[in-house]
């Protein structure tokens, strides 16, 4: 398609993202839902970089992981993320899409090792780059690996997949009254403590000019309309 506002994005996909019913680990029905979302968005012509996150089977800083040490905590959130990458790209390639699974933590026999360049040219070549184990560091969230990963790429916004329709003034699941934002400013997240992502996240998408869209994912259709520049979500930038 010629009229794509966005020629590159990344899309940050949480491991919530996969869950079920259950509430925890992955939802195989969700994530052929989430698979055909991602190759009707392919077949548009956009490159598409993804980075997801672990939630869905450990968090490095959720309850389950007090009692670990917090490096240790977060490498065992890393590897959550290789095992969603691995799902998500069973789904996608069975749909016949062409997709390419990049760790930050190497596991030669199972997943490629992260390379910038590496993962710029399986983009140009038209495949799905999967980008997981975050930034292969503790201390740093998923949220901060996806920033980072999109400028690096040199994507033109970070797609941010909620459960929600945007980022809202308070929680829209508990507030009906709750008021969606359609713009913001990275200072406005920052200094209203809007839970978009980050704080080091949004710094770094600030210092480099680099939009953010938040959107509900489980619209259908959502992401297409994102990337033809429709009005979909809050746009923070």
């Amino acid at each position: 398609m010629s009229d794509l506002k966005y020629k590159r994005v990344l899309l940050k996909l949480s491991g919530e993202a996969l869950m079920g019913p259950e509430g925890y680990g992955i939802d195989l029905e969700v994530v052929r839902r989430i698979a055909q979302e991602m190759k009707e968005l392919r077949d548009t012509g956009v490159e598409l970089a993804i980075v997801i996150g672990g939630g869905n089977i450990f968090r490095g800083t959720g309850d389950e992981a007090g009692a670990i040490d917090r490096a240790s905590a977060d490498y065992m959130g890393m590897l959550a993320t290789i095992m969603n990458a691995m799902a998500l790209q069973d789904s996608l390639e069975k749909l016949g899409v062409h997709t390419r699974v990049l760790s930050a933590i190497e596991i030669q026999k199972v997943v490629e090792p992260y390379i910038r360049r590496r993962a710029t040219r399986h983009l140009e070549k038209g495949r799905i780059v999967i980008l997981a184990a975050g930034t292969g560091n503790p201390f740093f969230s998923t949220d901060t690996a996806a920033a980072l990963r999109a400028m690096e790429i040199r994507a033109d916004v970070i797609l941010k997949a909620t459960k929600v329709d945007g980022v809202f003034d308070s929680d829209p699941l508990k507030n009906k009254e709750a008021k969606m934002f359609e713009h913001l400013s990275f200072l406005d997240v920052l200094n209203k403590n809007l839970k978009v992502m980050d704080s080091t996240s949004i710094s770094l998408c600030m210092d480099n000019h680099l939009p953010i869209i938040v959107f509900n994912l489980f619209k259908r259709g959502n992401i297409k309309r994102v990337i033809l520049g429709e009005k979909v979500g809050t746009t923070v930038g």
